[in-house]
């Protein structure tokens, strides 16, 4: 592939000291969902006011305490927006809206005139501070950079302060926009800076959001300069320590997390990492992880297909498939070596009944995040024998033998291949019932009776067969129904078959519950299983025996 010789590689941070890759994230971040922002400007088409309240509302549900609505400076439609859950008393008094400006004048000033009303709110302004942007874009050096932030902060603290409604909480967050391209250094000297006109506190802190408007780097990179910034600032405990990562490299959530290692105390977000370009970090996936580790995130996926329908019909953009935990395939199996291990897991977990979720290939219980409906396993020509098995037994209810695997998995991947498609569950029944439960020829049960004989444990069965549709009388003695069904069998020449095994299970409940019989019979050194259902448990293991004789008169003139 040419042109790779004129892209400069990032220059690495010297740190030999660094601290966070022997660290442990042990407790969720603040989470800040920036979907009403970064990710309705990154639409197609981007959400009215209405659409606005309703996404509002459903990151309430979840439990956001901190959310950006919008840039109601630069935006009517933020404008109105921020101004509805104001004037209409949407916000709960726990929540912070956060909103975004620029660090020009008039922009700020048009900030103050949206928030008024409000109880808690993050103004949130930034300008850009990397080598590219002040050369390519505001054709400044440092200090007229340094210049523009510290401008911008004097004077929302002035506005701040001259607010008619003193009971509100306005907090303040700064963005060195484009940090990652940014010098270290000067970084943490502008962050100062701004951190000084707003006199911060470890009472009162500011919000210092480190963003990666550009992903540059590796994210153990992105980690040292976080690590750099939290230990070369002065007053590092009068800052909370926010990471804005971007994915444009396709890491923005292990930065995330390597982020958190190296001394970030919040993350800005949203659902999906849906935003512009390759998209924002995906909190969904930050906030799950942190759960399969034994970690509340503080926030609430437990219905994640309500999320999911939500966000893409707002959104008008489908969550990908592969999606991590909401995704329509994340949580199928079609390997069928991977269908065997979680289909034993899964019986692991009810037999052992382990406190914790110990089922291989699924690093998460779809339960959890309420897909506890949707098939796990799924069938196609890459199956094996236990995602078959595993269907067949969440259908039916119970754990068939494991010598009958190996015939339903060379059954179902023959019908997959001739199909060339997916197996849905109820094909997957269908096929099993087919062929070893409904095969009733060349021997077809008919009209019979099987008593015991005086009390004792001999029976006598007495009735007929059908072979190929003529019927035939047959009579046999035997300790046992089975038994005695057997020697019926041999009085009409049909012997030489073997009693393995016998299984009988109830596969409903009530006065009409039905009995599934599963029978294992050896001819010719070969094994042949056959099944039969009915009501009445005696003519299920009749059926079974003969669908096994059956099989193997199919298979003979095959």
């Amino acid at each position: 592939m040419k042109g790779y010789e004129k892209y400069v590689p990032f220059k690495q941070i010297e740190m030999p000291e660094r601290t966070w890759p022997t660290k442990t994230i042990t407790k969720p971040p603040i989470w800040c969902s920036v979907d009403l922002r970064d990710g309705n400007q990154a639409l197609v088409t981007p959400m009215n006011v209405e659409e606005k309240v309703e996404f509002f509302k459903l990151l309430l549900q979840i439990g956001f305490k901190e959310i950006e609505v919008g840039f109601p400076s630069a935006s009517e439609t933020e404008y109105a927006f921020l101004r509805r859950l104001i004037d209409d008393n949407l916000i709960p008094d726990d929540v912070y809206v956060q909103v975004l400006t620029q660090a020009r004048p008039h922009l700020i000033e048009r900030t103050f005139e949206a928030i008024e009303g409000a109880k808690n709110v993050i103004l949130h302004f930034y300008n850009s501070t990397s080598t590219l942007q002040r050369k390519v874009v505001f054709k400044k050096d440092m200090e007229g950079i340094i210049d523009i932030a510290v401008k911008g902060a004097k004077l929302i603290k002035e506005l701040s302060e001259k607010r008619i409604n003193k009971d509100a909480n306005i907090r303040f967050e700064y963005s060195p926009e484009s940090f990652t391209g940014t010098e270290m250094p000067f970084a943490v000297e502008i962050c100062e800076k701004v951190m000084e006109v707003f006199e911060c506190t470890p009472d009162n802190p500011m919000i210092i959001n480190l963003p990666a408007t550009v992903e540059m780097c590796t994210p153990n990179t992105y980690a040292d300069q976080i690590e750099w910034f939290c230990t070369h600032m002065k007053n590092r405990e009068s800052a909370i320590i926010s990471l804005h990562p971007h994915n444009d490299r396709g890491t923005a959530v292990a930065a995330a997390e390597l982020g958190l290692l190296a001394g970030a105390d919040r993350i800005e977000g949203t659902l999906f990492g849906n935003g512009e370009r390759t998209g924002n970090v995906d909190i969904i996936t930050l906030a799950l992880n942190m759960f399969t580790q034994g970690i509340d995130p503080g926030l609430d996926f437990s219905n994640i297909n309500k999320i999911k329908e939500t966000v893409e019909k707002l959104n008008k953009m489908k969550v990908h498939e592969r999606h991590p935990y909401a995704g329509e395939l994340v949580f199928t199996a079609f390997s069928g070596s991977h269908q065997d291990a979680i289909r034993k897991g899964f019986e692991y977990m009810k037999e052992s009944l382990s406190p914790y979720w110990e089922v291989p290939y699924l690093p998460i219980s779809p339960a959890d995040v309420g897909r506890e409906y949707e098939p796990v396993i799924r069938i196609n020509s890459q199956s094996g024998k236990g995602g078959a098995v595993f269907v067949l037994e969440q259908f039916y209810g119970f754990t068939f033998p494991k010598a009958f695997h190996p015939d339903i998995g060379k059954l179902i991947k023959e019908k997959s291949d001739a199909l060339g498609t997916e197996l849905t569950d109820k094909q997957v029944v269908s096929f099993f019932e087919e062929h070893f439960v409904n095969l009733f020829s060349p021997y077809e049960l008919g009209v019979h009776t099987c008593v015991s004989i005086n009390g004792s444990d001999d029976e006598e069965f007495n009735g007929c067969i059908k072979i190929n549709g003529e019927e035939k009388a047959l009579k046999g003695l035997g300790n046992g129904p089975i038994d005695a069904f057997f020697d019926a069998l041999n009085s009409l020449g049909i012997n030489g078959f073997k009693f393995v095994n016998y299984e009988q299970h109830a596969i409903s409940s009530g006065s009409d519950a039905a009995a599934l019989s599963i029978i294992e019979l050896l001819k010719d050194g070969k094994n042949y299983f056959g099944v039969g259902i009915s009501n009445n448990t005696k003519k299920s293991a009749f059926r079974a025996i003969l669908s096994a004789i059956n099989r193997f008169e199919k298979e003979k003139v095959n």
